[in-house]
């Protein structure tokens, strides 16, 4: 493994300039959102299918819980394809978020799920299967060239105009509240090892591309819940402000504490998993540490994320698409188990626990 002077890209904020901007912050309290009614981030994103009603009804239900902030995910292939047009949508997207009263913080590249995504019509939702239509960005294919430098010179342009030419169209945008470069880099090796060391190039360079824009907003990529510790040890050397993942609610004090030693601001990006992460358990922690607070998830969907992680071993989710009686159909309900594993809403605007919702607002209304 690299050691942290080989992995740094010169530009990152002193600690004291990133204190002050997180000190100047209120407790920033939100989730990982996507409409329920897209099953991952191109058909968020994508002109047929991106639904600025659903998205305002949904983001009112989050105000009146107290949110200030959501966490959203970008796609390169949404800026290749047309990057005016996908400017427009997330111009829109920002004024709605600010008439609810969030800033957001966008993800461009992620190393989870599918490894095939393609642009257009997406697949349907399969039954009782966690997240069945989530993509990675890139693909694995330009991900394993672009490691080996294969990659054409279209494809790597591509990549760095995405990033770049995204900071610069908002690098003044007070409605975006920080960027993250990768999300949990190295997850695409979970069932090939081998793959281990794939993403590092990628992010290496994301890294560059963003310290050459130098944006007036942080910029991180995700250290605890990455795969492997090289890509930790890159989030560390680089982000401006931390950004981390806990699902395990015994371990949140711990990780909290170590990243703290860094002088720098903690984000947890990702949490809230029942049983073993909770809003009861977990969100006095984050407040009392005043760390960033983003749940996984807010409206039951096409994503399926109330079913767990473990929904999916031993299925072929390609195999379940073709399969009429394993999908859900148009108009019909999404099945549900009896312990939701995340989000927070059905989406006629029922929650699955009013006693967390409670507990939310408890939180959100006392203090900062």
């Amino acid at each position: 493994m690299s050691n942290t002077k080989d992995t740094s890209v010169p530009g990152r904020w002193p600690i004291d300039k990133a204190r002050a901007w997180y000190d100047a912050q209120p407790w920033l309290i939100g989730c990982n959102y996507i409409p329920a009614n897209a099953i991952n981030q191109l058909e968020m994103w994508q002109a047929d299918t991106f639904d600025l009603a659903t998205m305002d009804r949904e983001l009112g239900w989050a105000q009146a819980l107290g949110f200030n902030t959501q966490r959203v995910f970008l796609h390169d292939l949404l800026w290749g394809d047309d990057s005016e047009g996908l400017y427009e949508r997330m111009d829109r997207f920002l004024a709605l978020c600010q008439k609810h009263g969030m800033r957001i913080l966008f993800v461009f590249f992620d190393d989870c799920h599918r490894t095939d995504p393609v642009l257009g019509v997406q697949p349907p939702c399969v039954k009782a299967y966690h997240n069945s239509g989530w993509v990675t960005s890139p693909t694995r294919e330009l991900l394993i060239r672009y490691h080996d430098g294969t990659a054409r010179g279209e494809e790597r342009q591509r990549l760095q105009g995405y990033v770049q030419e995204t900071m610069r169209r908002f690098a003044d945008d007070e409605r975006i509240l920080a960027w993250e470069l990768y999300n949990e880099p190295g997850r695409v090796s979970e069932n090939e090892p081998a793959l281990a060391q794939v993403t590092v190039p990628l992010l290496q360079d994301a890294w560059r591309w963003a310290r050459e824009v130098a944006p007036s907003q942080p910029v991180c990529s995700t250290a605890e819940g990455s795969l492997g510790d090289v890509y930790i040890e890159i989030a560390r050397a680089n982000s401006d402000i931390i950004s981390f993942h806990s699902y395990l609610d015994h371990e949140l004090e711990d990780i909290i504490q170590a990243y703290g030693q860094t002088g720098r601001p903690v984000m947890c990006t990702e949490y809230m998993a029942r049983p073993k992460s909770t809003f009861q358990q977990a969100l006095p922690i984050l407040k009392k540490h005043r760390v960033a607070a983003y749940n996984w998830g807010f409206v039951s969907g096409k994503s399926g994320t109330i079913w767990p992680w473990s929904s999916r071993d031993g299925k072929d989710v390609y195999q379940l698409r073709e399969q009429a009686d394993q999908i859900v159909q148009p108009g019909e309900a999404y099945p549900e188990p009896a312990v939701w594993f995340h989000d927070i809403y059905r989406e006629d605007g029922s929650p699955y626990a009013q006693e967390e919702i409670d507990f939310i607002k408890a939180l959100t209304t006392t203090g900062s």
